[in-house]
């Protein structure tokens, strides 16, 4: 789905009134002043913080619930919580920490709500795998990078729920500890130590597939 058609799916979602733009063409493009302008109903401004979110909040939830339609699915419900609560958001507060709070809930819920109806839940369509790239690879690489997406994901769906939120912002989206903490509400002491175990299961769960290579 292009970013404008899930924008505009978004917008319908949230029930927004669609108005022009009354910045348009303004360089006043801050986090700052995006959510002020979107507050006082600037559809383009809100457009602007969703192209300018919406790719790693999707890689984000993703690594969370494993299946690309599912994330793709939880990040419109993101967006659409997020405007329907623009006026929360403090000054102090970054928009990507705050956005990545969201996307954390609702990916949460729904991972709890899917365990309730089947076991199968994390089941991942990895045609869309991490570790693919645009480069020409051969039928016995492709087939690696299949195999550690797979170890990768088993791994991850087996963490604790918090340790697996953790580990996904430290390690692949390089958040910093105090983003960590913003983003989850734990303490800085629980980061680390949800970290550190998180990192032994994982190579623990992964150490059969990594002593092939």
């Amino acid at each position: 789905m292009s970013q404008r058609l899930a924008m505009d799916l978004v917008v319908d979602l949230a029930g927004l009134e669609r108005r022009p733009a009354s910045h348009s063409g303004s360089l006043m493009n801050s986090s700052e002043d995006l959510i002020s302008r979107s507050r006082a109903g600037d559809q383009e401004a809100f457009r602007l913080i969703f192209e300018r979110y919406a790719r790693p909040v999707l890689s984000f939830i993703y690594d969370l619930v494993g299946q690309r339609d599912l994330a793709e699915e939880l990040t419109q419900e993101t967006f659409v919580r997020a405007y329907k609560n623009l006026n929360s958001v403090r000054d102090e507060t970054k928009l990507a920490s705050w956005l990545f709070g969201i996307g954390r809930n609702v990916a949460r819920e729904a991972i709890r709500a899917r365990r309730r109806e089947s076991q199968n839940v994390l089941e991942a369509d990895f045609s869309d795998g991490r570790f693919e790239n645009t480069k020409q690879i051969s039928p016995a690489q492709d087939l690696l990078h299949k195999e550690l997406n797979l170890a990768m994901h088993d791994a991850l769906a087996l963490l604790d729920e918090d340790r697996r939120v953790v580990f996904v912002l430290k390690v692949f989206r390089q958040c910093s500890y105090q983003e960590i903490v913003e983003v989850t509400g734990f303490t800085l002491a629980k980061v680390k130590t949800d970290l550190h175990r998180a990192r032994v299961e994982v190579r623990r769960r992964m150490g059969p597939f990594l002593e092939t290579e």
